[in-house]
């Protein structure tokens, strides 16, 4: 039985695995009706299930924490189930002053509704100053209640929930999901509950397999003994390859003189001014950061500033357009950021209110006609005469039209601007290359620190360690402080920033468990640096926007923040077994040290993925799409799952060799399905 029970844990996750790619190529209808709502993919998780239940019960598995843990899966497999019997969902589709008690599925059937529902209004809120949605608002009414439906904001009629899904071009209509699931919620909430009690059950249960790891005590397994050594100091050696890419540069060759540009005083008024860039109002100066990256790959050109480089396109176009850019694929993209440059679309810096709505325009644009005549005057002419001044090089006189630029902004701008913190936290923020700075640091460091520990390993050298450990995670909380300042959400919206996220946790864990493990400092070097280069020489844009509507919820930044803490955990399981069989004097010593971190990213990893699920269908109806994120989650989830369990553990080298090419998948549902695979999840 308990081979039976393997090959069908191997065979689910195979066709998951498998479902996935081919969704890639067929598309999401396909795969959703011929493998994840196809009777024969039930009936596989039915028969593990099945099968797994009666394995249990033959070895009369008596320890409550463990049974808990099993039997949730099995209550969270009957809600699915029940789910997939007995929910109901559709479309309302409804046009402003429309009243319906219809609503429409899938196979475009009719079918009635318990009660009456109309539109009174539909409206999309926007982030002050742009054009960043940030809600979509439905204004209804049931039976002639008033109700309020918008993104993260439901409404529970009758046992029948309505989510805000989509709207009509010209504003006058709305779509709302529907789902009814009174039997299969309750009963899968209550497997969720029952797994994130079990799963911190089973690091607390005194008598339990972690908690003996813990103490450092002898387990037994199959009849044999397996030492675990918690006590004694880890020394082992590191050995990692390090590849780098070398920029392109490009073919041609300088200019014999350089291109004029600002004094940099000037060019630096000219980046206090604001504009709206990634829709959203932020400094001039992070335009022109951008801007710099984009043309050249680094944050400077030559010895000038970004500042001076932006303003360099706009003042002295014709010597600027014949620098050359940088040599890759994206030149179409670049030429034409150049166009946007010189026809002044990009310099939204002159703020407009009208009736409550502050809206930000570029010298160029049309202005509406109910616009005042002075604000359309001063729009359209403050450029030419700071251009006239810049031209005879005053720059004195224009200091003075900058200065004035930047109070106007200030008195038209109204709530749209930035705080002042948030100002001198973003102008902070463009100034230091963080993740730059770091990954040499920590990889530096992470190099001599593996050296010292062969060659050179004392107390102080470790308290040595300590300290530069501290001050790089201490730059990183900055890093990370100063980019949630900005923007006023948590750092894990785009790969980029859970990239950085990932690096800090690794230091944190590093220096939580150095003081029994000091490898443990060589390994926080290392990962974090790795983690630190991968956000900095990759396609991860680190431009701060506003979140998505959908994704401002509180339940997903604790979805991402505790599946970050499991990567990270499980990122340092796969050093420690990369080191054991490269260093096999060390197996044990590692196999514990894994063992460890292994318990505790089970935890934040289940914990992660069913707290995204109750967000999931708290925002559109369904709490499991089979999008590919989650099913590779849930495929990480069950392989690490295996190495969890006694009898797989006992045989050191083995669960080293598992752990490493398990660390695949963990690549894979961050990497793969963010550069490969895609969907909805694709953007973190």
């Amino acid at each position: 039985m308990k081979k039976t029970v393997i090959a069908l844990y191997i065979v689910v996750i195979a066709v998951m695995a498998i479902a996935t790619i081919i969704e890639k190529y067929q598309g999401t209808s396909y795969v959703s009706e011929n493998i994840y709502g196809a009777w024969w993919f039930a009936a596989l998780w039915a028969l593990l299930t099945a099968c797994a239940v009666f394995y249990f019960i033959k070895r009369k598995m008596r320890r409550a924490s463990t049974v808990a843990l099993h039997l949730s899966f099995v209550v969270i497999l009957a809600g699915a189930l029940l789910t997939h019997l007995t929910a109901r969902r559709g479309i309302i589709h409804l046009r402003q002053g429309d009243t319906t008690n219809h609503y429409l599925t899938s196979d475009l059937q009719e079918h009635e509704l318990p009660f009456t529902i109309s539109l009174k209004q539909f409206e999309v809120q926007y982030h002050e100053g742009t054009n960043a949605p940030a809600d979509y608002i439905s204004h209804i009414t049931i039976d002639g209640q008033p109700t309020v439906i918008s993104m993260n904001k439901i409404a529970n009629f009758q046992g029948i929930r309505l989510y805000q899904s989509s709207y009509d071009e010209d504003m006058q209509g709305t779509i709302l999901a529907l789902n009814s699931d009174p039997w299969g919620i309750p009963f899968t909430y209550g497997g969720y509950a029952l797994l994130f009690v079990s799963l911190v059950w089973i690091l607390l249960d005194p008598k339990g397999t972690y908690r003996q790891l813990l103490r450092g005590e002898k387990l037994e397994v199959r009849g044999k003994r397996l030492e675990v050594r918690g006590k004694r100091y880890v020394k082992a050696r590191f050995i990692c390859l390090l590849a780098v890419l070398s920029p392109l540069t490009s073919n041609l060759s300088p200019l014999s003189s350089s291109p004029r540009v600002l004094p940099q005083e000037t060019a630096e008024r000219f980046g206090q001014l604001f504009v709206v860039h990634n829709d959203r109002v932020c400094p001039m100066q992070t335009l022109a950061l951008d801007v710099t990256k984009k043309l050249y790959g680094k944050r400077h050109y030559q010895d000038y500033t970004p500042e001076q480089v932006l303003t360099g396109f706009i003042f002295y176009f014709d010597d600027w357009v014949q620098e050359p850019l940088k040599d890759d694929k994206h030149n179409d993209e670049r030429q034409m950021l150049i166009s946007m440059l010189h026809s002044g679309r990009l310099f939204k810096i002159f703020p407009y209110t009208e009736q409550g709505r502050t809206t930000w325009y570029s010298p160029t644009d049309v202005f509406p006609e109910t616009m005042d005549k002075e604000h359309q005057r001063y729009m359209g002419e403050v450029f030419n005469l700071l251009n006239g001044e810049l031209q005879a090089a005053h720059y004195d006189i224009a200091n003075q039209y900058l200065e004035k630029m930047l109070k106007y902004q200030y008195t038209f701008g109204n709530r749209s601007l930035p705080a002042d913190t948030q100002v001198k936290a973003e102008r902070l923020y463009n100034n230091v290359p963080f993740a730059t700075i770091l990954f040499m640091v920590c990889l530096t460091l992470g190099f001599l620190s593996f050296l010292l520990t062969i060659f050179y390993q004392r107390r102080f050298i470790i308290l040595l360690q300590q300290g530069c450990l501290l001050v790089c995670f201490l730059a990183l909380t900055l890093c990370l402080a100063l980019r949630w300042t900005i923007t006023g959400t948590i750092p894990l919206s785009n790969g980029y920033e859970t990239m950085l996220t990932l690096a800090w946790l690794v230091m944190l864990l590093a220096m939580f468990m150095s003081r029994r493990f000091p490898l443990m400092l060589t390994f926080g070097f290392l990962l974090s640096g790795f983690f630190l280069l991968v956000s900095h020489i990759s396609q991860m844009d680190p431009q701060m926007t506003h979140l998505m509507p959908v994704l401002n919820s509180p339940l997903l930044t604790l979805h991402v923040s505790v599946i970050m803490m499991a990567f990270a955990l499980l990122s340092l399981t796969f050093i420690c077994s990369l080191t054991a069989l490269l260093m096999r004097q060390k197996a044990d010593e590692m196999h514990l040290l894994s063992q460890l971190m292994l318990f505790p990213s089970l935890t934040f990893l289940g914990f992660g993925i069913f707290i995204g699920a109750i967000w999931a269908n708290v925002s559109w109806g369904t709490y499991w799409s089979w999008d590919p994120k989650e099913t590779w989650a849930l495929i990480t989830f069950m392989v690490y799952a295996a190495p969890a369990h006694r009898s797989f553990s006992s045989r050191v080298l083995p669960y080293h060799l598992y752990m490493t090419l398990a660390f695949l998948t963990l690549l894979m549902t961050y990497f793969g399905v963010n550069f490969f695979l895609g969907g909805m999840h694709s953007y973190a």
